[in-house]
């Protein structure tokens, strides 16, 4: 079971190299999100630093959203996601592992472009720390939950839309802890109990969202 995991993850992650173009992407959204924020508000550091942390979640909350669309859909019409539903191992270590190949391809790099982007709304470079690991703890929950939606609209090819309904309500926790944590960091507070939060609704979704995302995938293939 381990090594079917591994083979799945290793998989997406090949597929995601080959196709750079759907890899890039979210990337130049986010960055593009990110840095007309302080085009549009002006150089008044106040500001920008009381909207900044706020930005940079939203940021990445639709960037990983616009990831989404694909993550089952190709293998849906390729008959691959059909395949998985009959291998003999279970489902839910399956669709788990394209879910953390999706999170090492889109939400890891977000993580790692955050510092860059903490300074561009002028936040002190203290904040660094605290704004990466608000982002490492928060957005693996982006991507488990994400992986429900997709798989229950991977037969719909303009999903979009309905995916961004299915998603945002579920995602406003781990926005507002996220958002909320980062401006403390920028403050210079302790964001442990942010983080706490998030770190726990990334650990409920790892625990509940495989076995939600299973039933989705049988639901879309039936």
């Amino acid at each position: 079971m381990i090594r079917a995991f591994f083979m799945v993850m290793r998989r997406e992650l090949t597929v995601a190299v080959r196709r750079w173009s759907d890899l890039v992407m979210p990337l130049v959204f986010f960055i593009i999100v990110c840095t007309l924020f302080p085009l549009a508000v002006g150089q008044d550091i106040e500001i920008l630093n009381d909207i900044g942390p706020g930005a940079i979640w939203v940021a990445a909350l639709l960037a990983t959203l616009l990831s989404l669309n694909t993550l089952f859909r190709d293998d849906f019409e390729d008959g691959s996601l059909e395949q998985l539903v009959l291998d003999k191992e279970p489902l839910t270590f399956l669709l788990l592992a394209k879910t953390v190949a999706h999170w090492l391809v889109t939400g890891l790099p977000l993580v790692v472009l955050s510092p860059v982007l903490v300074l561009a709304f002028g936040m002190p470079v203290t904040a660094i720390p605290g704004v990466v690991l608000t982002l490492l703890a928060g957005t693996p929950a982006l991507s488990l939950l994400g992986s429900v939606g997709a798989a229950l609209t991977a037969g719909l090819r303009q999903a979009s839309g309905l995916l961004a309904l299915l998603l945002l309500p579920l995602t406003i926790p781990v926005l507002i802890f996220g958002a909320r944590a980062a401006d403390m960091a920028a403050s210079g507070e302790s964001i442990v109990g942010p983080l706490y939060m998030l770190g726990g609704i990334s650990m409920l979704a790892l625990t509940l969202t495989p076995f939600a995302t299973a039933a989705a995938v049988r639901v879309s293939l039936d």
